[in-house]
């Protein structure tokens, strides 16, 4: 089956200027971009002069996150979980993000009953759960509960487990690794929706942070690590970690470290903004809420830093709950700061290269896989139209397959 984009204005991070074009797909794959004669059963689709550009890629989201109340999410019964996540990966779908790297919780057979078909999502890169040393961000025991702290982190809804120790972490790793994991997340500091570890806390020590590392590298996979504060991203990339979560307390000296490691960055500015706005009316526990203002009000700097610092930054966003519909939020946030065209490189391009899909999506070009959004105006132009999606996304494919389609 073809498929062709006929009258499009191709936009991708690779060239500062839109050029015209006709998109052929086939087999899921751009096959042309100049096509004149397709076949007589080729499906076109006249887009009459509007702008496409390749699917967007998140590359920091929980999708087996329903609930905000993460200790609650982590104890539905699982066909809840499951149930709960398909309205989840479809309406990211819906918003453009065709690819998205889950940073705890979604396992493996849930990127392949998407790749299967089974529901409509974007194309999933896992971690399965992420790693936490006791009382850290992947803890969500109230203080005084003293039961096993691993008694839901099999379930399907648990977005991290607890391991302590450098054998603990190497078991776990391998762990994961052995059930599909693309890369290995670990908690390198305190975190907002956890109760007990204020966000200064360092989450592991340098011995097991190297051992995470080390067996990442052994896989021919990386690590990514949640951290916020200045000395927890200087600890991790001195350890090897190459994809830093969030870094909202990150000061100059500590990103001129990371540009130096060759980390990326991956900042999720909108997950703040909806965990204050939107968490007490959503559950988010009291404790949580009290740890917000500091990170969300250093967030915008910290885009700077990074820029000026030359630290390569991905798209991210992080949310959880019923807040998930704000994802495109995170587009108009980075524009208060990031100029057009590295706002959609982090979400395409640079996001292709740390899933490890570089020159397969993320781009427009012969070969690549076919990925693409058909959208009123230029992202290049103005980023916030894709903060938009309900009334700029017109056309959602991903792999040659229509997912997503408004009257063009």
């Amino acid at each position: 089956m073809q498929t062709l984009l006929q009258n499009a204005i191709i936009v991708d991070a690779t060239s500062p200027d839109p050029r015209p074009g006709n998109i052929l797909i086939e087999g899921g794959l751009i096959r042309d971009l100049n096509a004149k004669t397709p076949s007589s059963t080729c499906q076109i689709i006249d887009v009459k002069g509007r702008t496409v550009i390749p699917g967007l890629i998140d590359c920091h989201v929980h999708v087996v996150a329903s609930m905000m109340d993460i200790a609650a999410n982590a104890q539905l019964p699982a066909a809840t979980a499951v149930l709960r996540t398909i309205p989840i990966l479809k309406g990211m779908i819906e918003r453009g993000f065709t690819t998205v790297r889950d940073l705890g919780g979604a396992t493996h057979s849930l990127a392949e009953a998407v790749a299967q078909g089974l529901t409509p999502g974007p194309r999933l890169f896992t971690c399965g759960k992420a790693l936490s040393k006791t009382g850290g961000h992947s803890d969500a025991r109230p203080r005084y509960d003293t039961h096993d702290p691993n008694r839901w982190s099999t379930n399907f809804g648990a977005l991290g487990r607890i391991a302590d120790g450098v054998e603990e972490v190497r078991l776990a790793c391998r762990q994961q690794l052995r059930e599909g994991a693309s890369f290995i997340k670990v908690m390198g500091n305190g975190g907002v929706a956890s109760p007990t570890d204020p966000v200064a806390w360092m989450g592991y020590s340098v011995a097991e942070m190297n051992a995470a590392v080390e067996e990442a590298l052994d896989a021919k996979t990386y690590v990514a690590a949640h951290l916020y504060t200045a000395e927890g991203i200087v600890r991790a990339v001195e350890c090897g970690v190459h994809s830093l979560e969030h870094c909202n307390l990150i000061d100059p000296p500590a990103a001129r470290f990371a540009a130096q490691g060759n980390a990326v960055a991956v900042p999720t500015l909108v997950t703040y903004e909806a965990l204050a706005e939107d968490g007490p009316a959503l559950g988010l526990p009291r404790a949580s809420i009290a740890k917000i203002e500091n990170v969300r009000k250093a967030g915008i700097e910290s885009l700077s830093i990074l820029r000026d610092a030359g630290v390569t930054i991905a798209f991210g966003t992080d949310l959880l709950g019923p807040t998930h519909v704000r994802q495109c939020e995170e587009f108009s946030i980075r524009a208060r700061v990031l100029p057009a065209e590295e706002i959609l490189a982090s979400a395409t391009t640079v996001a292709a290269k740390l899933v490890g899909m570089e020159g397969r999506l993320g781009v427009i070009v012969e070969g690549a896989i076919a990925d693409l959004l058909v959208v009123n105006g230029s992202p290049l132009d103005d980023i916030t139209i894709l903060a938009n999606p309900k009334k700029n996304l017109l056309l959602v494919i991903k792999e040659g397959v229509i997912h997503h389609f408004q009257s063009l």
